[in-house]
């Protein structure tokens, strides 16, 4: 009673080690980006908790300078609809809107056209190009950012007389208004700008930097006097925090696309990960050109060779290559023993006379021609079989 033994694992198989050494690589480099989104995200998100939020007690929060405006008889009321801002504009009223740029333009539009006549006054949060003009006609955001934060006020416009120096830069702004006061100068463009109304006793302020109404900066330089000033000058201050949900007023057709929400540095940080890549690629490729032998590192027995092969064979079901290297091998082992050189090993016409005078009793030519110069075998047991047959023709030509 015969019992199969289970075979053990080969060269040909890698063993968890192996596996795990190839690979450690590509798990370190995906563990430490994944740490590194993680890092990232949580240091955004708890940067942008809050944001001119009025409620918020956070460093990027405006808490603080709401609590002093109703210290001195300003009520802050918050709204997150166009609708909501547009009902509050009134003459006795501060309009500050957070975030003008979240405001698709026919938003900005029908802001517009609700605080222009209404009397009050309109504060714009780091305006940029993409909505100053329309909510402000007449005034343009320069491409080019100022690069000082802390300003003078180079005006006579006399809240800013009052404040003296405060945080502000960001984006610099130019003005066709003859009358419009222009404040805060960085390279001789203004980063805060004062616009009266044609009629009534309206004006819209425009800050080029969100920094004086920040509850971390509001005790440095004026900036606690520059904010109360500009947002007290009527008894209600309404806070208007744009939202991406708010559509009662989006039309399809003047929404921002997805690229236009998406910074230009994470653009640019794309397009580097990609030139990345490539060049990671192009380092760990193939190199092209003839294969060059090299002398291996360690001793490789004979038999793990053939067995590495003979899986690779098996795998690509080559089993006419197979046969072909079994009869190749045969042959070259055979010519010395029968008198034939070997560079005559692999023709007919040398090789089998001198066989078959060797072999009397192994049949006729025919039969030997077959065996060393026949076609390749059909299936698996064919080729088990061929091998089989050639290993017995070479111990009978090597019998004594």
């Amino acid at each position: 009673m015969t019992t199969e033994a289970t075979l053990p694992s080969t060269s040909a198989s890698p063993t968890p080690r192996q596996v795990w050494t190839r690979t450690r690589g590509v798990v370190l480099a995906v563990v430490l980006l994944l740490a590194a989104a993680v890092v990232i995200a949580t240091i955004r998100s708890d940067a942008r908790h809050g944001a001119l939020d009025p409620r918020s007690a956070d460093p990027r929060g405006s808490r603080a300078v709401a609590e002093l405006l109703a210290d001195r008889g300003v009520d802050t009321r918050i709204v997150t609809t166009l609708d909501e801002a547009r009902a509050a504009s009134t003459a006795d009223t501060t309009l500050l809107v957070a975030t003008p740029d979240l405001l698709t333009h026919r938003q900005q539009s029908r802001l517009r056209s609700a605080t222009a006549g209404s009397g009050g006054r309109t504060v714009l949060v780091a305006p940029g190009s993409w909505s100053v003009e329309r909510l402000v006609p007449g005034v343009t955001a320069d491409p080019a950012t100022s690069l000082d934060s802390e300003l003078s006020p180079d005006c006579a416009l006399p809240a800013a007389q009052r404040a003296g120096t405060a945080d502000l830069g960001g984006v610099r702004y130019t003005t066709t208004h003859l009358d419009a006061d222009q404040c805060y100068p960085s390279e001789r463009l203004a980063t805060l700008l004062r616009v009266p109304e044609t009629t009534g006793d309206g004006d819209s302020i425009v800050l080029g930097a969100p920094d004086i109404l920040y509850n971390d900066h509001l005790d440095e330089q004026g900036n606690a006097s520059l904010a109360l000033q500009l947002l007290g000058s009527r008894p209600h201050l309404v806070w208007y925090l744009p939202s991406l949900s708010d559509t009662s007023a989006a039309d399809a057709d003047d929404e921002r696309s997805f690229f236009d929400l998406i910074p230009s540095g994470w653009i640019w940080g794309t397009l580097q990960l990609f030139i990345a890549a490539a060049l990671a690629a192009l380092w760990r490729a193939r190199r092209l050109g003839p294969l060059v032998p090299e002398k291996l590192p360690v001793a490789i027995r004979a038999s793990e060779t053939v067995e590495g092969r003979a899986r690779l064979y098996r795998k690509a079901n080559a089993r006419d290559r197979a046969a072909a290297a079994l009869r190749s091998t045969t042959r070259t082992r055979l010519a010395p023993l029968v008198g034939v050189p070997v560079s005559q090993a692999h023709a007919p016409e040398a090789l089998l006379p001198a066989l078959s005078a060797h072999l009397h009793n192994h049949g006729d030519g025919q039969t030997l021609h077959t065996l060393l110069f026949g076609p390749p075998p059909s299936d698996d047991t064919a080729l088990i079989a061929l091998a089989d047959q050639l290993d017995a023709l070479e111990r009978e030509v090597r019998r004594p």
